[in-house]
């Protein structure tokens, strides 16, 4: 549980986030068409690389393991159904949205890649 504490708080912020009425609090920033999507990619980036970062520290190895891409990929999908299953079926202001879905996985495979690439040439480098 400590390897995936930021992971967890992580989870949480976006929990919060995508689950709050946006009309009130968007209203003064600056967005643009498909701002939203950009917004679930960049979440679920950060939260898979750090379910990367916990694995990793808890198996405590250097080398990407299939393993840890696969468990943060399913948690990270489930993650990601949970949420917009939230917006679709509880909360009235928001809407559940397949391309949301997306999004998610689209960050989620960045930050899975990243994953890889990066734990390939800390190998290199030490």
């Amino acid at each position: 549980m400590k390897y995936f504490i930021w992971a967890i708080l992580w989870a949480v912020v976006v929990l919060l986030l995508t689950c709050l009425p946006m009309n009130n609090t968007t209203e003064k920033v600056p967005h643009f068409e498909g701002m939203d999507k950009l917004v679930h990619t960049g979440f679920f980036f950060v939260f898979s690389v750090l379910l990367c970062l916990g694995y990793t520290q808890k198996k405590k190895t250097h080398k990407p393991q299939f393993g840890i891409f696969a468990k943060s990929l399913a948690w990270s999908a489930l993650f990601a159904l949970l949420t917009e299953f939230l917006q679709y079926q509880f909360f009235t202001y928001r809407s559940g949205d397949w391309w949301d879905v997306f999004a998610d996985m689209t960050g989620t495979g960045m930050g899975l890649f990243s994953y890889i690439v990066l734990h390939r040439s800390y190998k290199a480098l030490a």
